[in-house]
C-alpha cells in the first residue's frame, strides 16, 4: 500500500449516495473536475480516470453499501504529475475480489480494469469501511 501521499496541489472531495445515480454522479464530477484541471473531457487522462472512478463507486454501491450511508470520492492532483483517486466506503467486512469467478460471467472484472489503468493502486482499511485508491499519471 501507498501510504505516503504528497501535499496535493489540487484536491476534490464529494459524498455521494450509496446508489446507481451516485455513482453515475462521481464519474461526471471526475470528468467535469479533470477538465477544470485542464484535462479536457476527450483527453485519455479524462477518459482513463472516468473508467477507475466508474469502476471504483460501482462497486462501493454494490458491494460496501451500508443502507444509510454514503460513499466518498476523493480527487488529488500530486504535485509529482499524479492523479490520485480514492473512493471510500463504509464497509470493511467483505474482501475485494480481483477477476470474475466464471469465464462468461458478467460481474468481477472491475478491479482488472483499473490495475490495467493505473500504475498503482491498493486499499486502506479505515475504523469503519476502506478506502480502495488508484493512482494515474498526469499527461496531455
Amino acid at each position: 500500500m501507498n501510504s505516503r501521499i504528497s501535499t496535493p496541489t489540487d484536491e476534490l472531495s464529494q459524498r455521494l449516495s450509496s446508489t446507481p445515480r451516485g455513482a453515475r454522479l462521481a464519474r461526471h464530477l471526475t470528468a467535469h473536475q479533470l477538465a477544470e484541471w485542464g484535462y479536457p473531457h476527450d483527453s485519455d487522462v479524462n477518459d482513463a480516470a472516468q473508467h477507475v472512478v466508474a469502476e471504483l463507486a460501482a462497486n462501493a454501491v454494490t458491494h460496501g453499501r451500508v443502507p444509510g450511508r454514503d460513499f466518498e470520492l476523493r480527487l488529488l492532483r500530486l504535485p509529482e504529475g499524479t492523479l490520485r483517486i480514492e473512493v471510500s466506503d463504509t464497509r470493511g467486512d467483505r474482501q475485494l475480489r480481483f477477476g470474475a469467478r466464471e469465464v462468461d460471467g458478467e460481474g468481477g472484472r472491475g478491479l482488472v480494469v483499473v490495475a490495467v489503468l493505473a500504475t498503482v493502486w491498493g486499499v486502506a482499511h479505515r475504523l469503519v469501511g476502506k478506502t480502495v485508491w488508484a493512482e494515474l499519471p498526469l499527461k496531455n
